[in-house]
């Protein structure tokens, strides 16, 4: 890690415990109430908003009608706009700290604006399946009689096309589903809500540029086209899911809401906490080797908290470098049949368990199947599943030295299914 980098502070309060220091500053969009949404940066408990910024001269302006692409899509500007931020925000500059009028415009409190969806409109989102332990998990309750891992897996990124229209922004709640599902000894289906309200623990990342339909993007060039990270709860519906889900795959059961955190993570910021990851065997075939680390230590936890509960209970904590494939390699083999990418599309992980109990990422592993409930320790309820007004959250962050890359959160409530 850069010392000059690591050992930066701003002149704006930021707690060492708080996910968004100098070294950080995430995109987001906000408005006040409701006025227009601009693109701002978070630092400690504040947002910056760029356009004043940029209307006083002191950062380049972000042209057209959405901004955050722009963003996304112009490297030279956006490494402008995060240098120059850095250095209007360091402890010694005068700049933006001893100009009062300017600053409280520019500056406002986090409280006190609504935050947005990072990017406002979301082409296209794909979630993959890479969490190893968490594939190995399902395979183990649902083929108990084979292999735990299908004899494609540690050959292939495997994934899907999700739905882009039902991403929404943390706190956004979440209305529990319908659906059809079928009872074990049923003769056939029946339509209701689902019984089986599941969460799924992953990261996810915005694209940036795109490549023409028909040309694959190389491996050694896949990360020009990965702008940064965000987390990720791809709600689900399990019980929906078993029905549906052969022999194409997921259908409703998961297309009714994906959760995503306001803030997108440049990987500038990421950096320092690259990571080898587990190895790989067999090898990878030509197109999906890679070299160099290209994973992430980020530490993620989920807290679960029912109507009953004055405070969440930790219920998983694991760290994204339990992944198998990288984000590299699922770009790199989501382009390699000549997808065309888009910038500001969005693609997700797949859910990121670790190896043992207590660092699932998802309510299906948490409790096996419902057959091993979960206890909140502080009311003594159980939870197979998610039941109405529960409140899940997850976190996650980079540990630095005396500092916190982080990601926010991303919550949600589950609501009553409508009717």
């Amino acid at each position: 890690m850069s010392h000059s980098v690591s050992s930066l502070t701003s002149w704006v309060p930021v707690a060492p415990e708080s996910h968004f220091p100098i070294q950080n500053l995430p995109y987001g969009r906000f408005s006040e109430g409701d006025g227009p949404i601009r693109l701002g940066v978070a630092i400690g408990e504040s947002v910056v908003d760029l356009a004043v910024l940029g209307e006083a001269g002191l950062l380049p302006t972000v042209p057209g009608e959405t901004p955050e692409l722009t963003l996304l899509e112009d490297r030279a500007l956006h490494i402008e706009i995060r240098g120059r931020l850095q250095e209007l925000l360091e402890a010694s500059c005068p700049t933006l700290r001893d100009d009062g009028a300017l600053r409280n415009r520019a500056i406002l409190p986090m409280r006190r604006v609504r935050l947005h969806r990072p990017v406002g409109t979301i082409g296209a989102f794909v979630d993959f399946y890479s969490g190893i332990h968490h594939a190995s998990n399902v395979g183990k309750m649902f083929r108990p009689e084979q292999a735990p891992l299908l004899p494609n897996y540690r050959h292939i990124p495997i994934g899907y096309n999700g739905r882009a229209s039902s991403v929404v922004v943390s706190g956004t709640s979440i209305r529990r589903p319908k659906g059809q599902t079928k009872a074990p000894q049923a003769e056939g289906p029946s339509f209701g809500p689902t019984r089986e309200m599941d969460f799924e623990l992953e990261m996810g990342f915005f694209v940036r540029g795109g490549n023409p339909l028909g040309e694959p993007i190389p491996m050694e060039r896949v990360e020009e086209h990965l702008f940064g990270l965000t987390l990720v709860n791809d709600w689900s519906a399990r019980d929906l899911q078993r029905w549906e889900y052969q022999p194409l795959g997921p259908f409703l059961a998961k297309s009714f809401a994906t959760s995503v955190s306001p803030w997108i993570v440049p990987l500038e910021a990421l950096e320092p906490f690259r990571v080898a990851g587990m190895s790989q065997a067999p090898e990878p075939l030509p197109y999906l080797r890679q070299t160099g680390p290209q994973h992430y230590a980020i530490e993620l936890e989920v807290t679960l908290q029912t109507q009953k509960m004055r405070n969440p209970q930790v219920i998983s904590r694991t760290n994204a470098r339990e992944l198998y494939w990288s984000f590299a390699q699922q770009l790199a083999h989501q382009a390699s049949n000549g997808t065309n990418l888009q910038t500001g599309d969005l693609y997700a992980s797949g859910t990121i368990s670790g190896a043992e109990p207590g660092t699932f990422g998802s309510m299906l592993e948490l409790t096996w199947k419902g057959e091993t409930p979960l206890e909140m320790v502080e009311t003594g309820e159980t939870r197979r599943f998610l039941e109405d007004g529960d409140v899940l959250t997850i976190s996650g962050w980079c540990q630095g030295d005396g500092f916190r890359i982080g990601f926010g959160e991303v919550v949600g409530q589950i609501l009553p299914s409508p009717g």
